[in-house]
Formats: C-alpha cells, structure tokens, sequence
C-alpha cells in the first residue's frame, strides 16, 4: 500500500506540473497574440494615413499647382495653339520607303552553293 502511495504521488505531481507548464505556454501566446493585434492596428492606422495621404497629393488641383509654380507650365488656349503640317510633296517623301539594295548572290553561301533551298 505505501508504493501504492508513493506512485499515486508521483502521478499527481507530473499532473501539477504539466498543468503548471501548460497555463505559462498559454500566457505566452497570449501575450503574443495581443501584441500581433497591437501591431495589426498600428498597421492599419498607418495604411488609413497613407491612403489620406495618397489622396492629398493627387488631386487636379494641387498637381495643376506644382505644374504652373515648379515646373513653369501654363493651361492651354486657343490663341496659343499652334497646328504642324506637311507640304503635300513632303508627305508623299516622307510615305515612300528607301530603296533597299540587295545582297550580292556570289558572295552569299546560297550563291556558292549553286541554289537555295
């Protein structure tokens, strides 16, 4: 009957025990699960001021703003428009292709050869 004891103490221990190394394996995920959310908000805090951001610096207004300020740029008028066109026998230079000299045939291997396949 005393080993009997001596076992059972044993077995309960180990129980003690795992129980013990359990609950701290809990605490710890836990812990890292709170700290994974407090990162998930952050992240998305940062995202949702980005996309304001983002946002911010495309509108028409402000690139119509560093366009004429930075870059010297004014909006289009009619009176300043000006229209490119060709001289009807320039177009018709311009459509016609160059001539293309051909290859001398004794100097290429097909004319060596006597034919081409």
């Amino acid at each position: 009957m005393n080993r009997l004891n001596i076992f059972l103490l044993f077995v309960v221990m180990g129980c003690a025990l795992s129980v013990v190394n359990a609950t701290n394996q809990q605490r710890e995920i836990f812990i890292q699960l709170q700290r994974a959310q407090s990162q998930e908000h952050q992240l998305q805090q940062d995202y949702a001021q980005l996309q304001y951001q983002q946002s911010a610096l495309s509108k028409t207004s402000r690139i119509e703003q560093i366009a004429t300020d930075s870059l010297k740029m004014q909006p289009v008028t009619t009176g300043r428009t000006q229209y490119l066109t060709l001289d009807p026998g320039a177009a018709k230079a311009v459509d016609t292709p160059l001539p293309v000299s051909a290859p001398d045939a004794s100097s290429s291997p097909a004319g060596k050869r006597g034919g081409t396949r």
